[in-house]
């Protein structure tokens, strides 16, 4: 799904790498192989390293009993575009598509 959109965004917005930025959100037991899993999306997504942003590591809590160990082994990927046109026009999309009017700079009601 990332890499589907960010082709869409590559195709359709014309983005290219340096309006693009990703942040990798990983679990404990991810730590030791953190280096590989940030490129394990830089790789799928064909972005460069300086498209990283500090990735977040969850620690489990000691109630969780470590029931998710294993479920996501590469964690989760978030993706930022750092142009407001691009944003607008997505949410703008959604915001037509939905059939609501919401005006997308007020704070959340």
């Amino acid at each position: 799904m990332a890499r589907f959109f960010l082709r869409f965004l590559r195709t359709y917005f014309a983005l290219n790498a340096k309006d693009i930025r990703i942040t990798c959100n990983l679990f404990a037991d991810h730590r030791a192989r953190q280096h590989e899993i940030e490129q394990f999306w830089l790789d799928s997504l064909e972005l460069p390293a300086s498209s990283l942003c500090k990735s977040v590591v969850n620690i489990y809590s000691k109630y969780s009993k470590k029931k998710r160990k294993n479920k996501l082994p590469y964690g989760t990927c978030r993706i930022t575009v750092s142009r407001v046109r691009v944003v607008q026009s997505i949410f703008g999309s959604i915001q037509e598509y939905a059939g609501f009017s919401r005006n997308w700079l007020d704070a959340p009601a």
